[in-house]
């Protein structure tokens, strides 16, 4: 086959980014400082947050945004079954027990009808997901959440430049994390960040992710900076470094671009297959919001098909196009099954999205041409 393969997923780093990574690794500076400042500074003003929080990834966020928290053995926290597992461990590695609440299979966002029914007296989190950019139904879930007392930990690792009712996420509510891995919406090659209104639950993140140390070595190792520090509490080497923020900085300023080309893409993908028997497409909820579209996300309708989704999966790599599977149902992963007693069968929306959901492909630099290829191929599969 003469076209070469092309991917699900591939970030859009500008020429002047790869330039200020240069001047960056020129500087001396690699590790956290000015680029890692000035990345928090425009962070804070796209999202309106106002306390933000770089880290090396989203786990690393998730994981010291609930241990801040000082969860205790045998606290729960209420999440979703359509996940990566890193949203499940980082429960664990708290010290806390992950509670799973099925999907609305409209939505594919925790179906928040069911939630007050798995709060129990033991329930501290509730940490929703923000799905392929899809936001949750923020006041319903601040209404219940508010009613019983409960933090909320948003797990908005798909979500950065998603919006609801005109707010952007990490402008309201409690605590969001963000991910700024190769395959979302902006990259600084691993990364994520921390949102919150809480001073003291920020100030708790920013020494466990430095060491426990009360200062960085930003503010020690300048000329005007003092090399004394105390050690306040345990940490972990969770900070961003300068060269991530370098690149950031300009994925930021073009997010609100990359989002207007990926909705035009995803569109284009409506308009095609909303005919097709084959396909269950993504829908939308009544409430107003802008869908960051991380992901787009189709279900193979195996019977009218005539194949699965993992035998489509390798019908298209064998044409040269690349898919993403988000995600296997992740209370049936060994350990969890084993752990916490989850069976097949317990979650039935979400184990049968996660049969049926692909990916197909989705990028800012993607053409209409390369585009049309993916058309086209699956045109050829199904014989249409």
């Amino acid at each position: 086959m003469s076209e070469e393969f092309l991917p699900f997923s591939k970030p859009s780093i500008s020429r002047a980014a790869i330039n200020d990574v240069v001047a960056c690794l020129e500087s001396g500076w690699i590790t956290t400082g000015p680029r890692v400042a000035q990345f928090t500074e425009a962070l804070r003003d796209y999202l309106g947050a106002p306390h933000v929080l770089p880290l090396t990834s989203a786990t690393a966020g998730l994981h010291i945004a609930l241990l801040a928290l000082d969860l205790k053995p045998g606290d729960e926290v209420i999440t979703t079954p359509l996940t990566f597992a890193a949203t499940l461990n980082t429960i664990v590695l708290a010290g806390a027990k992950p509670v799973l609440v099925d999907i609305d299979p409209n939505t594919l966002n925790m179906n928040l009808n069911l939630l007050e029914e798995a709060i129990t007296e033991k329930t501290r989190v509730i940490m929703p997901v923000h799905f392929a950019g899809l936001p949750v139904d923020l006041d319903h879930l601040y209404e219940i959440a508010d009613r019983h007392g409960l933090r909320v930990i948003e797990d908005a690792a798909h979500a950065i430049g998603t919006e609801y009712k005109g707010n952007r996420i990490g402008s309201v509510g409690d605590t969001q994390v963000f991910s700024f891995h190769p395959n979302k919406n902006i990259t600084t090659g691993e990364g994520g960040c921390v949102t919150t209104r809480d001073a003291d639950l920020a100030k708790k993140i920013s020494l466990l992710r430095f060491h426990g140390i009360d200062r960085e070595a930003w503010n020690r190792y300048g000329k005007s900076g003092n090399q004394e520090y105390e050690v306040v509490m345990p940490g972990f080497k969770y900070n961003m470094m300068d060269l991530q923020a370098a690149i950031g900085l300009h994925q930021l300023r073009e997010l609100d671009d990359f989002i207007a080309r990926r909705e035009t893409l995803v569109n284009r993908y409506q308009e095609a297959l909303a005919d097709w028997p084959q396909w269950t497409l993504p829908k939308y909820p009544a409430y107003p919001h802008r869908h960051a579209w991380h992901l787009y996300t189709p279900l193979v309708n195996v019977e009218s098909a005539g194949l699965n989704r993992d035998e489509f999966m390798t019908a298209m790599k064998e044409r040269n196009i690349g898919t993403g599977l988000h995600y296997r149902a992740v209370h049936l992963y060994p350990y969890y099954r084993e752990q916490f007693g989850f069976q097949p069968g317990d979650f039935q929306h979400a184990e049968n999205v996660c049969e049926r959901i692909v990916s197909l492909p989705l990028f800012p630099s993607m053409t209409d041409a390369e585009h049309d290829r993916v058309l086209d191929v699956m045109y050829n599969i199904f014989n249409r």
